[in-house]
């Protein structure tokens, strides 16, 4: 059986000049995770926010915090997020900033947070595949990583089918970059049930309405997959 569908909010396209209103007006919608992008100026060309922004955002809201690491030499920060998060969340690396996962992996396990590992756009599946029973999470980057609003990449498709074939059952399958209700069916089709929208709710004139339209279709999307295969 397929997981849950799961709605990962993107504070990157939020107002960071009303970061508690807006993280509050998801909450209210039911949001499932809330998505942090750290990034670095390094391994991508922007920088964002640190620990002590993602402890402020803690203190806002119980919510388990999505903490995507896009940052070189993420060991030496894992810790510290961590902690900013309160154990409450997932941290996810990227398999092309390190040089042992599985040192990471369990760095990140012993501070209680769940593990997910990310790949970019140009990376292939098969570099991670070898952890995936070490994870509770894959990332597919349908985007090229480093700024919200850009447009859906559909090489991402295939990678999230392979995912679902290799990875274990209970294995969340996050997809991250220009997500709209006009695409989200075609990732969910093909294996993800962890969705990251940026402008897609923070740019609408109602974000629980629009978290709420794309959990729907999302979900409606897998009962039908799931119907079609009871029926083949």
């Amino acid at each position: 059986m397929r997981n849950k569908i799961k709605i990962s909010a993107s504070i990157l396209a939020a107002n960071p000049m009303r970061f508690e209103e807006e993280i509050k007006r998801i909450e209210a919608a039911g949001i499932d995770l809330i998505h942090i992008d750290v990034m670095d100026g390094h391994f991508v060309p922007n920088i964002t926010i640190g620990p002590f922004i993602v402890a402020g955002i803690r203190r806002i809201t119980n919510i388990p915090l999505d903490i995507h690491l896009m940052i070189e030499h993420p060991e030496r920060y894992v810790e510290a997020f961590a902690g900013a998060a309160e154990g409450n969340g997932i941290i996810t690396f990227h398999i092309e900033t390190v040089k042992n996962p599985k040192e990471i992996i369990s760095l990140i396990k012993s501070t209680g947070m769940k593990v997910g590992i990310s790949l970019n756009p140009g990376t292939p599946v098969e570099m991670i595949e070898n952890f995936l029973d070490q994870v509770d999470m894959a990332l597919v980057m349908s985007v090229n990583p480093g700024f919200a609003g850009q447009k859906f990449i559909p090489i991402a498709l295939p990678k999230i089918a392979r995912l679902r074939d290799k990875a274990p059952d209970k294995m969340d399958i996050q997809v991250d970059g220009g997500i709209t209700p006009d695409n989200i069916s075609q990732v969910v089709k093909q294996g993800a049930n962890v969705i990251v929208a940026a402008s897609a709710i923070f740019k609408t004139s109602d974000p629980g309405n629009a978290i709420k339209s794309l959990k729907q279709i999302a979900e409606q999307t897998m009962e039908k997959d799931a119907v079609n295969l009871v029926n083949r």
